[in-house]
């Protein structure tokens, strides 16, 4: 066991998992397993909804993690925070993207459904992205008889403006050319992390974390020691403390290699 324990957050798509194929590289595996037999801390902090990275929370053994991009977090299978979009906000963006043929996705914690036909184009190319098997089903009104904890508008680039400016009280974080993740403003996987380090004991040198999106920015900036993939967008290399190597090149083991987490082989 290490002396000096530290909390480790990972992102999964294009951190944990390959951008094209979303699979966990073997060394990548390896490494949380170390991490976690040397007594460490380890949590994913993700966009998805918790129902959509449950196999992988399995197969690596991990019971805290972060979701929705902060919205709700688990410590040790426990839920110690969550956060729901303002309905009534909701209700009017849902009419405005309707207008707009702009579809939206919406997401409790058990399933996603979405308002208009769920082969829409813009729903099926970015969520295929995902690899995730599942697609939203279609139901109308559930948004106004369940908590939702995150949203998805699907549109092109260059027509989320409009909406940052007539919805100023949600954020819009763009994760797919045809995609963009709706939250309350001001909320990020940042946010998250700190309701979690609430509950624990880890002085700032002691925590990490690993992303490579949009979405990882401020998680990044947060914690001292953030890295960024090889295979990172620009953005977040910039705000980064370290830049490892790609997702398929073994980054998340050269990583906590070079950072002294797990012993070079």
């Amino acid at each position: 066991m290490v002396t000096d324990r530290s909390i480790i957050f990972f992102d999964i798509d294009g951190t944990l998992l390959t951008e094209e194929e979303r699979t966990l590289p073997e060394s990548a595996k390896k490494a949380i397993f170390k991490l976690k037999e040397l007594g460490h801390e380890v949590a994913i902090s993700t966009g998805r909804a918790k129902f959509l990275f449950e196999d992988l929370r399995k197969e690596l053994g991990i019971d805290t993690y972060i979701c929705y991009n902060g919205q709700y977090v688990v410590f040790r299978g426990e839920v110690i925070f969550a956060n729901t979009l303002n309905q009534e906000s909701l209700n009017k963006l849902t009419t405005f993207a309707l207008n707009k043929n702009h579809p939206v996705v919406y997401m409790n914690d058990k399933k996603m459904t979405t308002n208009v036909p769920n082969d829409h184009p813009y729903i099926e190319e970015s969520i295929s992205t995902l690899k995730l098997g599942v697609f939203p089903t279609q139901e109308q009104d559930f948004e106004k008889y369940n908590e939702i904890y995150q949203g998805l508008l699907f549109n092109t680039e260059g027509e989320d403006e409009i909406y940052r400016e007539t919805f100023s009280e949600f954020d819009f974080i763009r994760w797919h050319p045809k995609s963009l993740d709706i939250l309350p403003k001001g909320i990020s996987k940042a946010i998250g992390i700190k309701k979690l380090l609430e509950y624990l004991d880890f002085p700032a040198e002691r925590q990490y974390a690993f992303g490579d999106a949009l979405n990882d920015i401020e998680m990044l900036q947060l914690v001292p020691n953030g890295v960024a993939m090889g295979n990172a967008l620009p953005e977040v290399k910039d705000v980064a403390a370290f830049v490892t190597k790609d997702v398929n090149d073994d980054g998340i083991l050269y990583g906590l290699q070079h950072l002294g987490l797990l012993p070079e082989e």
